[in-house]
């Protein structure tokens, strides 16, 4: 028994060794997994930026990343409600300078150009809405944009909108007044042209009635004499 209990204590003693080995590389891993993302930054973006969308949000981040070079742009993301920027600490002199040009480039970000997509996703409307309502001059557009689309040989040109315009429709829900609006009309159009077909129709009742009335006196069989009946002025 107490040569068991010998046995015993050193397998005992190796195994813990063992564990606290273990304990010890995991410790060092989740040192150096907090290493590679140990220097954050964030810059809250405000309500009138995002608009209420995650659509705006990701195109806000796509001009944060457009002013930084190609090795750091990864590394600065969008999140609710906020512009985030996390570097390793041996980047220290690139994190300061994306830092400063992250800072430059939210300064007035309120007033960037709201792009189509983003206004379809504010508003809750459709393309077709806001291509229609951008022909009649209820949506403002302040200008075009060109951009080269990836993976297209042709480059592409589309309105760009005020963002407080937008604001200002998304306030005072015009959306939704002019969606109403837009089913009155369409009303009025099926009833005028309802009416219009109606009438046509009629007219070409009429006239086939009257063909056919005209055909038929044409058409008719002279009597035999009837000429010189009708010479002698029997009838008057």
């Amino acid at each position: 028994m107490k040569t068991a209990a010998k046995q015993r204590g050193p397998l005992r003693n190796i195994l813990s060794g063992i564990a606290a080995a273990i304990a010890k590389n995991a410790g060092r891993a989740s040192e150096q997994g907090t290493g590679t993302a140990s220097m954050v930054a964030e810059w809250p973006l405000p309500p009138s930026a995002t608009l209420g969308s995650s659509m705006r949000l990701k195109g806000i981040e796509r001009e944060v990343r457009a002013r930084l070079p190609w090795t750091v742009r990864k590394f600065a993301k969008a999140e609710t409600g906020r512009i985030v920027l996390r570097m390793v600490q041996t980047d220290a002199d690139a994190f300061r300078a994306a830092s400063a040009t992250i800072a430059r480039t939210l300064e007035g970000i309120e007033a960037l150009a709201v792009l189509p997509r983003e206004a379809e996703d504010i508003l809750t409307i459709s393309s077709r809405e806001r291509h229609k309502w951008l022909r009649d001059g209820r949506l403002k557009s302040i200008g075009t944009r060109t951009v080269k689309m990836r993976g297209r040989s042709n480059a592409v040109t589309f309105h760009v909108f005020d963002p407080r315009h937008i604001e200002d429709v998304l306030d005072r829900d015009l959306a939704t007044a002019w969606r109403e609006e837009d089913a009155k009309e369409a009303s009025e159009n099926r009833r005028r042209a309802a009416g219009k077909a109606a009438l046509t129709r009629a007219g070409k009742r009429s006239g086939n009635a009257r063909k056919t009335r005209n055909s038929g006196s044409d058409d008719a069989p002279k009597l035999e004499g009837w000429d010189t009946f009708e010479a002698e002025g029997l009838l008057r």
